[in-house]
């Protein structure tokens, strides 16, 4: 996720503003920028890389100087700026892409977390009217729409823009002829006030400002906030004013760049939505169907006649092909082969022109899925990368790309990134069924629409907090053995779920279709043995029924996740976990978040470290 730093108050700014970066470095990104005022002058500096080449960069400015160390420091002292480090997902990394992006006469200056969702009819409204784009990115036009609105308030400039903006985004917006002014706004993405004495902080994390003041301002959704030096104030999109409580946070800095939350992990499962969101949102921004304009080469014509998809990945990236897989087969009805990437090059594999073989990487470094990609693409199949990483191998060895959204993931076991991994598999299935014929109209928006509201309903089970999900923590923790159990569509979901359990609590674990458990391990269960069952509603729900009823029968104690309003599930299993109603297909991105919670709580009972657990690394770059 991208990092957003403001300032006003006495201070030279521009030490604050690159500080305050640095302490966002663990959000990930690829190009960084500031913003400074100094009198009505604007000086923004952008680069691409680590924030050592922005620093040098700034070192150039005018109001900068050296000192021993080499370290710039500002002359004129400006007293309000911006600062971003981006995470690209709108065009490619290029200075040019990199924030603090600027209106056409240099007057208003922003800094943008999130995706506008309608910038193209925006982009298009402004360059009718005159505006000329210096960047290919969707945040640009926030700067230009506010610019139109703007006659000397930037607050009313800010709210009258906000009202023409759809997608989730935070902003800060400064303005040449106003010094000592920011003004922010916040829709669905995060964005926090640090209160100081004659000067206040704006940023996207309370690390970027925690070592300045611990006294903070939390900005709800839908609300905009205005910081000059002596104060702040909170509106809502309409105007009236809103009391902010300011609130007195005794974090340190881990538990600061955590979010608040007692680990990585925790506060990763907490931005699913967030992740779900960022990959689909522009992607899906017409309604009725699905666009997907980062395919390189891979053209329309290529994916209406294909003849055969490959998807080769491992471990957590397997499972979400394998969900790709039921939605491709199911929507688009193309055949869809699953393959474990390190096993695949050594079968000889029948693989040639006409097939396409998706690599599925989070860090786009897996060496396996590497290889994989590789030797399809020799054999002349057409390769396609699914990855979270801009600029990483996968990238450069595919066909094409699509890119989830998730932002830097520091926790080993794959949350957040599985989420966006299984988002893009949906939207592909979508744009191949609407390019194949294979969906009538209104069910393709259909589905369309229940994918854009996943990210609230995961937002919603995550509000409601876990405290059942915990107690059937302590209730099974010291099992010693865990079977999961799903068919069709939950199947993927339980091996999800299994796999996260044994990763990081080393409890031994198996995952199976429920079908197969009368062929051995059924053998297993006993009174002690907890057996989680994805029970999510869909046309196999019966069967799902009947294997927890041979489960109950042999004493075991069943866990299910089951979707709302099925009260029937209540008689056979002795744990329910309930997710939000959605079409059948879309219910794996709803089923994994309560299985997710249940591995970390019984991890955490068990005393162990979630986010590094042994033997486990976050990239996989050797065979």
């Amino acid at each position: 996720m991208c990092g957003i730093v403001g300032y006003v108050g006495a201070r030279p700014v521009q030490g604050l503003l690159l500080a305050g970066l640095e302490k966002l470095e663990y959000r990930g990104y690829d190009s960084a920028g500031i913003s400074i005022l100094s009198g009505e002058q604007v000086d923004s500096v952008r680069a691409v890389g680590n924030l050592q080449a922005l620093r040098d960069a700034v070192a150039a400015l005018p109001h900068a100087a050296e000192v021993p160390g080499g370290a710039p420091v500002a002359v004129a002292e400006p007293t309000t700026g911006i600062g971003h480090t981006r995470w690209a997902t709108h065009g490619r990394v290029s200075e040019e892409n990199a924030h603090p992006h600027e209106d056409v006469d240099g007057r208003i200056h922003i800094v943008v977390n999130g995706i506008v969702e309608n910038y193209m009819a925006l982009k298009r409204e402004l360059a009718d009217e005159g505006v000329v784009f210096t960047s290919e990115t969707d945040a640009e036009v926030i700067a230009h729409v506010i610019s139109r609105r703007y006659d000397g308030d930037l607050p009313a400039a800010v709210q009258a823009a906000y009202g023409e903006l759809v997608g989730h985004f935070a902003f800060v917006a400064m303005a040449a002829d106003e010094p000592g002014v920011l003004v922010g706004a916040r829709r669905e993405c995060p964005l926090v006030v640090g209160r100081g004495d004659g000067e206040q902080f704006l940023a996207s994390a309370v690390p970027a400002f925690l070592e300045h003041t611990r006294r903070v301002q939390f900005i709800e959704d839908g609300e905009l906030v205005v910081l000059r030096p002596g104060g702040v104030d909170f509106m809502s999109p309409d105007g009236t004013p809103i009391e902010r409580e300011v609130v007195e946070i005794d974090w340190d800095a881990e538990t600061a760049e955590k979010g608040g939350y007692e680990t990585f992990m925790l506060k990763e499962i907490h931005e699913q939505a967030d992740a779900v969101a960022e990959t689909i949102a522009d992607r899906t921004a017409r309604g009725d169907g699905v666009d997907l304009g980062d395919l390189g080469t891979i053209d329309d014509a290529f994916l209406r006649d294909v003849r055969r998809i490959i998807v080769v990945a491992c471990g957590t990236s397997y499972h979400a092909g394998l969900i790709g897989r039921y939605a491709i087969e199911g929507w688009a009805r193309v055949p869809v082969e699953m393959d474990v990437a390190s096993e695949y090059r050594y079968r000889n594999p029948v693989v040639g022109p006409g097939d396409l073989v998706i690599g599925i990487s989070q860090s786009g470094e897996t060496a396996d899925t590497l290889a994989a990609m590789r030797l399809a693409r020799e054999r002349g199949a057409t390769v396609l990368a699914i990855t979270n990483v801009m600029g990483s191998q996968a990238t450069r060895d595919a066909d094409g790309v699509l890119f989830t959204r998730a932002g830097l993931e520091i926790g080993v076991a794959a949350t957040k990134t599985f989420v966006g991994q299984v988002a893009v598999m949906y939207l592909l299935a979508l744009r191949l069924a609407e390019l194949r014929g294979t969906l009538a109209p209104e069910r393709l928006a259909e589905l369309v629409g229940e994918l854009k509201r996943l990210p609230h309903h995961i937002t919603e089970m995550l509000d409601a907090g876990d405290e059942e999900i915990r107690a059937i923590a302590e209730r099974h923790y010291k099992a010693e053995f865990f079977l999961y159990l799903g068919r069709h569509i939950g199947l993927p979901v339980a091996l999800e779920g299994a796999l996260k359990l044994k990763e990081i609590s080393y409890i031994a674990t198996d995952a199976y279709a429920a079908g197969e458990m009368k062929h051995g391990p059924i053998a297993l269960l006993d009174d002690d043995t907890p057996v989680v069952c994805v029970a999510t509603d869909s046309p196999v729900l019966d069967k799902v029924v009947s294997n927890i009823q041979e489960v109950r029968v042999r004493g075991a104690h069943v866990i299910a996740v089951a979707s709302a309003g099925n009260e029937e599930i209540r008689e056979h299993a002795e744990e329910v976990l309930t997710v939000a109603e959605t079409d059948w297909m879309l219910a794996p991105l709803l089923a994994v978040v309560p299985l997710q919670l249940l591995s970390y709580h019984v991890a955490r009972l068990r005393g162990l470290n979630v986010d590094q657990p042994r033997n486990l690394a976050k990239t996989v770059t050797v065979e």
